[in-house]
């Protein structure tokens, strides 16, 4: 991987782990007859997971534009899929399902979304994949391993990854 990709907070993340199940309650954008979706579905495909709040700052000036250039670069490509899940651990009020589909439509995403809202708390998925809240970015190989798992990631270095990936 490039050094872009390296994860700069080890305590966080699982790199090189094999990618937890899901627990996403409320789907938006499924391919037709598709009710819901897990990390098992993407086997064979080099997965960029991307975890964000509707209300998060970050979210929205750097993670969801790195992700919109992502999508594009590869939208042809297909051994590579792109997921969204809102993982509501605070703002309960404010990061509901009903954000999913006006997120999606302003970066012009037509891709899965999720919604994994923990009750009043934390979600699982965020417990399962080590996050250190949002924005956060994962890439899965097409084994299932993650491979990144990290706050930010570059968009070249992420493209150059996903190429990489994508020969394995």
């Amino acid at each position: 991987m490039p050094n872009t990709l390296h994860l700069t907070r080890p305590h966080l993340g699982i790199v090189g782990q094999q990618a937890p199940a899901w627990s996403v309650s409320e789907w938006r954008q499924l391919p037709v007859g598709v009710t819901t979706l897990n990390v098992d579905d993407f086997r064979g495909k080099v997965l960029y997971l991307y975890f964000f709040q509707s209300w998060c700052p970050g979210c929205h000036s750097s993670g969801f534009p790195t992700l919109q250039k992502l999508q594009q670069q590869f939208t042809n490509s297909s051994d590579v899929a792109f997921v969204v899940i809102q993982t509501t651990f605070e703002g309960h009020d404010q990061n509901g399902v009903d954000k999913l589909l006006p997120t999606a439509g302003r970066y012009g995403l037509k891709i899965p979304f999720g919604q994994s809202a923990g009750n009043s708390g934390t979600p699982d998925i965020m417990y399962k994949y080590r996050t250190g809240g949002t924005p956060w970015v994962v890439l899965i190989d097409k084994q299932g391993k993650v491979v990144f798992n990290d706050f930010h990631i570059d968009p070249a270095g992420a493209a150059e990854a996903i190429r990489q990936l994508k020969t394995r």
